[in-house]
């Protein structure tokens, strides 16, 4: 059970193969399990409060089972033995590859089992690949892990390290293998995935490149990326790739400067209006998405408004917008002036209402285009579903159109998030 971002989905899928190479078989439900396991996220401390929701649970209505927790809060909450309670091996997020050998002790001695490793400096990337994802026609790549950043509200430097990269010749050889087992689109996803390849004079550029080039893949996206190194010289050689897809997750967190300041970003608004109106000057109909966080610490009345009036001006196709959220071991948890919680419900109400109008205004935008739609499953209604290269969700109702394969298609109709077309 994976909680949190995809590079989290992509590490699940590493130790299910693992388990699966080893003779185990994936179970239909918790209920009937023999062993659950819980890849856990700590983003806020709303996915800490999952986290353990979800351990309580299974041991209720599973109390025989093992229990492993994984993944991002035990290896930043080492000390709390609170995190630990319920389970029966923990894991931090330099064990993943110790997954059998630790059940197999553990099936030993019944004794609970901690396996919780300190984060080197200079430490290497994790050796990992998978030869398939729980999607059926996308699969993800982790190529980076770990954060140099230290966000003033962020805990995830402390649970994933510092910045490390996949070798070049290792994304090629899991790209041939996901492309052999008939995947046809590729995400290439990190924890700072806009810090690739920093420590060898290399940039996400080049990862996607090598992607770019394997015969079978027609398509590589980036999965959500921090406005750091994205200079216009990265994204002119991106616009050169057939095979990329114009979808930029370009993370925002605040249109304020003196807030983006207090978080201790390394950006302002006028970076960051900068590279937005690079993409657009570069790329065919892209489209921008974002997350924006409201009632951060110090955040006053005129701050909130001045961001509310810069995602405005940007125009994103869809904002994740989410209150702050105080985090145990953070610089911001230790600062003055934080938000009453009501106060930030209400900017987060105002926030979405703004971003969903600025949604709805894309969705327009794409009426009257023909797009070639990546299909990838039917609903309960027959309508096939699949999306265009720049991530527009698009329902078509045409016996002919097949899962896994591309159309060109003709986009009719806008809604809230999908737009309907026809089959060219």
């Amino acid at each position: 059970m994976t909680l949190g971002c995809k590079v989290n989905q992509y590490e699940s899928e590493v130790m299910a193969e693992l388990l699966d190479q080893a003779g185990y078989s994936k179970a239909e439900s918790y209920g009937e399990s023999d062993i659950n396991i819980v890849n856990s996220c700590t983003v806020t401390a709303t996915g800490d409060a999952k986290n353990r929701k979800l351990i309580r649970r299974i041991r209720r209505e599973n109390p025989d089972s093992i229990i492993i927790l994984c993944g991002c809060m035990p290896q930043a909450f080492a000390d709390d033995i609170s995190v630990f309670e319920g389970c029966d091996i923990v894991m931090g997020n330099t064990a993943r590859r110790d997954i059998i050998p630790l059940i197999d002790d553990y099936l030993m001695k019944r004794q609970q089992i901690i396996r919780i490793g300190e984060h080197q400096k200079n430490e290497p990337f994790e050796p990992m690949q998978i030869a398939a994802f729980n999607e059926r026609t996308r699969a993800c790549i982790k190529i980076e892990d770990g954060c140099n950043r230290f966000c003033t509200y962020c805990i995830i430097p402390y649970a994933r390290g510092r910045v490390r990269s996949k070798p070049l010749d290792e994304i090629r050889h899991e790209a041939e293998t996901l492309a052999e087992n008939g995947f046809k689109e590729i995400v290439l996803v990190g924890i700072n995935l806009s810090a690739y390849g920093q420590e060898w004079e290399l940039n996400v550029y080049d990862a996607v490149r090598v992607v770019c080039q394997t015969d079978g893949i027609e398509r590589v996206r980036l999965g959500s990326i921090e406005p750091e190194r994205m200079t216009g010289d990265i994204l002119s050689a991106l616009a050169k790739e057939e095979k990329f897809c114009p979808h930029f997750h370009l993370s925002l967190q605040a249109g304020c400067d003196a807030t983006l300041k207090r978080m201790h970003r390394h950006y302002d608004t006028a970076e960051y209006a900068r590279i937005v109106a690079d993409i657009r000057r570069l790329f065919d109909n892209p489209s921008i998405t974002t997350d924006v966080m409201v009632g951060f610490v110090g955040e006053s009345e005129e701050d909130f408004n001045t961001s509310v009036s810069f995602t405005d001006a940007i125009g994103f196709a869809k904002t994740h917008v989410f209150p702050y959220s105080r985090r145990k071991g953070t610089a911001a948890d230790k600062m003055d002036g934080h938000i009453d919680e009501h106060v930030k419900h209400e900017r987060a109400n105002i926030m979405i209402a703004h971003t969903l109008e600025q949604q709805r205004r894309f969705m327009q935008s794409q009426i009257g285009l023909t797009e070639p739609v990546l299909f990838e499953t039917c609903s309960k209604d027959g309508m096939m579903e699949g999306y265009t290269k720049n991530y527009t969700k698009v329902r078509v109702k045409d016996y002919r159109i097949l899962s896994g394969e591309i159309y060109d298609i003709k986009l009719t109709e806008a809604y809230d998030d999908y737009c309907i077309g026809v089959l060219v």
